[in-house]
């Protein structure tokens, strides 16, 4: 990999974990959805006039634009709502690469290998071990959120997939323009139509940052990056490197918020984090290039 497009990714990587701190800045005195329903409004306007549409049908766009909108970050948002840390939420969002080993089984019937199955031991070991032990970061109610946010991480993929689509930025763009609507749908179906006016009277300068923050360098510019370093580069080159967005991410909870993890969970953390990596990971084991030559001389 190119030493500048090394760069890019982990600017990108970083701003994907800063991000989190940023949803919490918005939803920590407003309605999550509506928050999320205004990223996406101002993600997707007015870009979408100057976007063309992509060839796919119309329902495969509005799939996306659920499970992308409410399913992955209106969820995400709500995990961070009902008390998980903003860096918590990140590493447990790591959950989207196992969701996604499970769906590629069950709709493409792809095999997992031995070691796919350790790192996932690994992960869920380290997913039980940070709950158990959490010291305030980790609710029952944040974990059954970012869960549902897991599960329809894949599935959008799905959707993408399914559609056919060769411009995937052309595709977010246009598939976001049908996530604000079910985003409201559902804040004013728990909360009352009441909720649109509060969240109107009470919109200040914090509001408007994280929207923003959220709908410009994350959304646009860092989907733009990824998707067009995905086109340069091979997934398995790139999908490990996402494993840098939790690192950012604790680090800006802990400077911004002075969210702690106590020490099991640093140890579950990084159980966890490493079991997602040996998913993730495509290549030989370490040594294990040098133990199959070994052999190959010995026979």
């Amino acid at each position: 990999m190119q030493g500048r497009d090394l760069l890019l990714i982990v600017s990108v990587m970083a701003i994907w974990g800063f991000n989190f701190s940023m949803i919490k800045l918005g939803v920590t005195g407003m309605d999550p959805l509506l928050i999320a329903a205004a990223r996406f409004a101002c993600a997707t306007f007015p870009i979408i006039f100057f976007i063309r549409r992509p060839k796919v049908p119309w329902r495969y766009l509005m799939g996306y634009g659920l499970l992308f909108g409410t399913g992955i970050w209106g969820m995400a948002s709500c995990a961070i709502t009902f008390g998980l840390s903003s860096g918590m939420a990140s590493v447990l969002l790591q959950l989207d690469v196992l969701t996604t080993v499970l769906v590629g089984v069950l709709l493409y019937k792809e095999i997992i290998s031995p070691r796919m199955w350790l790192g996932m031991g690994m992960a869920l070991v380290g997913l039980v071990v940070s709950i158990l032990y959490t010291n305030g970061n980790v609710t029952p109610a944040g974990v059954a959120f970012i869960l549902i946010s897991a599960i329809c991480w894949p599935l959008a993929g799905v959707m993408v997939r399914q559609s056919g689509t060769r411009s995937p930025f052309a595709f977010n763009i246009w598939g976001m323009l049908f996530a604000p609507l079910p985003l409201i749908g559902l804040s004013v179906l728990f909360n009352g139509v009441e909720v649109l006016e509060i969240t109107y009277r009470q919109w200040n300068a914090e509001a408007w940052l994280s929207v923003l923050f959220q709908a410009y360098p994350t959304t646009l510019f860092g989907y733009w990056v990824w998707n067009k370093m995905l086109l340069k580069y091979p997934m398995s080159q790139m999908a490990p490197l996402t494993l840098l967005v939790s690192v950012f991410a604790l680090a800006s909870g802990y400077l911004i918020y002075g969210e702690r993890l106590s020490a099991a969970q640093w140890l579950s953390c990084s159980a966890f984090l490493l079991g997602v990596g040996l998913v993730l990971y495509r290549g030989p084991l370490p040594g294990a290039a040098r133990a199959v030559k070994q052999q190959k001389a010995v026979s």
